[in-house]
């Protein structure tokens, strides 16, 4: 699988080693459209999370594209209020790369450590009563 950026590919790692499925921008919300209908401006997050229904949208250290990230997830939120996203920042992604020693403390400290707990999925949702009688 070809992603956009190493922390992408490193995220995907980390989820993959903790058997947590992901799917990598497998959808295309529309945020907005021109005068004909037509699509104007979209958004695809980074990975979804299906056993969370959770989408996760990655940011790096280029504050201007964090504020644009930010303006697309609120806005998502806004027209697509059933849609869980979460934006991971880049001391979050940092705090989970030391966490799990992928790397060193001192890319925590470059990144400013302070702000937002870590991102954490501690565990997956029961499935709905259907699945489990059908299962038995």
């Amino acid at each position: 699988m070809r992603f956009a950026h190493n922390s992408e590919r490193q995220f995907a790692k980390l989820l993959d080693f903790y058997n947590i499925a992901w799917e990598y921008e497998p959808r295309t919300f529309t945020l907005e459209w021109d005068g004909d209908g037509r699509p104007a401006q979209a958004f695809t997050p980074d990975f979804y999370l299906p056993a969370y229904d959770l989408y996760i949208e990655i940011t790096t250290l280029n504050q201007k594209l964090v504020t644009k990230k930010n303006r697309k997830a609120r806005r998502l939120r806004e027209q697509y209020p059933d849609v869980e996203i979460r934006v991971l920042y880049q001391r979050d992604y940092l705090h989970l790369l030391v966490k799990y020693g992928l790397e060193p403390p001192s890319q925590l400290a470059e990144a400013g450590g302070a702000g937002e707990p870590p991102l954490r999925l501690t565990h997956a949702p029961s499935p709905p009563a259907s699945d489990v009688a059908e299962s038995a």
